[in-house]
């Protein structure tokens, strides 16, 4: 491959915490990658331009470069806005946050917003060019549910390739939290796992208490001799899941069969079993080149609507 070759694309999926960039060819291969643990959240302006021209300089010819996630929220380089529900790859690309980082130009990725079945307002950074990328792929139907269960879980309705919208729940963090500090982190011992406690959890968090009460509750059954410290993380996790799939079946009742899950493993076993207890499916899927495929997916069709 000639060093003045321009036919690739650099894409940079920039979070709060880590920093991967990638040189994306004309075809989709990924032909280099750099990572590192130099997220926005602690780098200074200074610092972020110092990054990305140490990736200019690696792949100096490239015909454009992209960035997606926290690189275009308020604590990043420039806020890159969202745009409204329902959006194609193409109305994304209309609005991509042109900037200068040092002397690069640079097209920010916007997040996506939209109003929830019950009216109120939802946002995501990062995740849709993922979506992107695994529609283009064909690992995800184009339409259908597909939910990313993580720190802040995501349920993203498509129709034909298009988000129509989508619903987060912070359950990931919540659970990080309380089993780290607090009253619940003294009634945990051990990590949360399948099991008769997690399916206790996800049942009861179907009935009419509120989560708040239920999750109090966890500590009293275990001071009570209820419930064994070793299973008060899988009963809690529990919880959270079956509560995150309450609200998720009160949005789309009909929509929870064979939901693509795309986030770590053992996570998305968790939430594939939680399904399976409610009468529902979900399979966990791949999503090494998701991002990848979404920059490329963007690109084109930027070149389409330039």
């Amino acid at each position: 491959m000639s060093g003045q070759d321009t036919n690739y694309i650099i894409g940079i999926n920039w979070g709060s915490t880590n920093f991967r960039a990638y040189r994306i060819e004309a075809d989709g291969t990924v032909s280099a990658t750099i990572e590192q643990p130099r997220g926005i959240a602690g780098l200074e302006r200074s610092q972020m331009q110092a990054l990305l021209e140490d990736v200019a300089t690696a792949w100096p010819h490239a015909s454009r470069i992209y960035a997606s996630g926290m690189i275009g929220s308020n604590i990043g380089w420039s806020d890159a806005g969202y745009v409204e529900c329902p959006a194609s790859p193409h109305a994304i690309a209309g609005h991509l946050h042109e900037v200068r980082i040092g002397t690069h130009a640079v097209a920010i990725v916007p997040g996506l917003a939209c109003r929830r079945g019950d009216g109120a307002p939802d946002i995501m950074r990062g995740e849709e060019t993922e979506l992107l990328g695994m529609v283009a792929l064909g690992t995800i139907p184009a339409t259908g549910l597909v939910a990313l269960p993580g720190t802040h879980s995501k349920w993203v309705r498509l129709e034909q390739g298009v988000v129509v919208e989508f619903m987060t729940a912070m359950s990931g963090e919540i659970f990080d939290r309380l089993t780290a500090a607090g009253l619940l982190a003294s009634v945990v011992d051990g990590p949360a796992e399948d099991g008769a406690a997690f399916i206790d959890g996800v049942r009861t968090a179907q009935g009419d208490a509120g989560l708040a009460t239920l999750l109090f509750g966890a500590r009293a059954q275990v001071i009570r001799g209820d419930l064994a410290r070793r299973e008060g993380a899988s009963y809690l996790r529990g919880l959270l899941i079956g509560a995150e799939l309450a609200d998720v079946r009160r949005y789309w009742p009909e929509a929870l069969n064979e939901v693509p899950l795309i986030g770590a493993a053992p996570v998305c076993a968790l939430y594939a079993r939680a399904l399976q207890e409610l009468g529902g499916s979900g399979s966990a899927i791949a999503s090494k080149q998701a991002s990848t495929r979404g920059f490329l997916a963007l690109h084109q069709a930027a070149g389409a609507v330039a």
